[in-house]
């Protein structure tokens, strides 16, 4: 019997690399990705291409409207989009947002019999989000395994984050070596509703210098020529 997971997939550069390694592993993969009021809700559009071309044995859209408490440039249209560095913890950050995919993706996994949840989590080339840090992952596994009918009856739940401690380079050659096409890709946390990129929020930025590092072409479509 193969084995069952749950892949978070938000149809992004970090997100598909995860699938990939999923399914390179033998896991029969679950994809879910999470309708949450993002403005740049085109990247479901993505979700979608990337869970049918890497073989996902389903996907699934969850809704849950965190633009209801606003407080991030993602889910509120009154706070601009950064496009220069900023310090600290950047306004797109949107709060709770790992946990709440989480649970999400905990819910589905109990479901689906899954023994695992993938998740594109990085705390290396990263806007400094805290729910992205190891000790994050960690305590939510903590939490998963104490919180579930499957795991207090024997069947604990793993979460798994194989790029957490990669740079974007590393993760754009990985994700090349197994046969992504990143072409299908957005992260763009401004894309238009042709999916074309910004080329300057912080995302773009990481993605961008991603592919320059690791020496491939990088073949996303922008508004303008950078």
């Amino acid at each position: 019997m193969a084995k069952s997971a749950v892949v978070l997939l938000s149809g992004g550069l970090d997100s598909a690399t995860v699938l990939a390694v999923a399914r390179r592993d033998g896991w029969e993969c679950h994809a879910l990705s999470v309708d949450y009021g993002q403005r740049h809700r085109i990247e479901l559009e993505a979700a979608a291409r990337v869970a049918s071309a890497l073989g996902a044995v389903e996907h699934r859209t969850a809704r849950v409207n965190l633009g209801v408490f606003g407080g991030s440039a993602l889910t509120d249209d009154s706070i601009a989009v950064p496009r220069a560095p900023s310090e600290g913890i950047p306004v797109t950050y949107v709060p709770a947002r790992n946990t709440v995919f989480l649970a999400l993706a905990l819910a589905h996994a109990e479901v689906t019999g899954s023994d695992a949840i993938f998740t594109g989590a990085n705390a290396v080339d990263y806007s400094g989000y805290p729910d992205c840090r190891p000790e994050f992952i960690r305590a939510f596994e903590t939490l998963a395994n104490v919180a579930t009918k499957r795991a207090v009856e024997g069947s604990p739940i793993a979460i798994e984050t194989p790029i957490i401690d990669l740079t974007k380079a590393d993760i754009v050659r990985l994700g090349h070596s197994l046969g992504v096409d990143y072409s299908m890709t957005i992260s763009c946390y401004s894309a238009d509703h042709e999916g074309r990129a910004c080329g300057e929020c912080d995302s773009c930025r990481f993605r961008r210098e991603g592919f320059k590092a690791a020496g491939i072409a990088d073949p996303t479509r922008y508004r303008t020529v950078k």
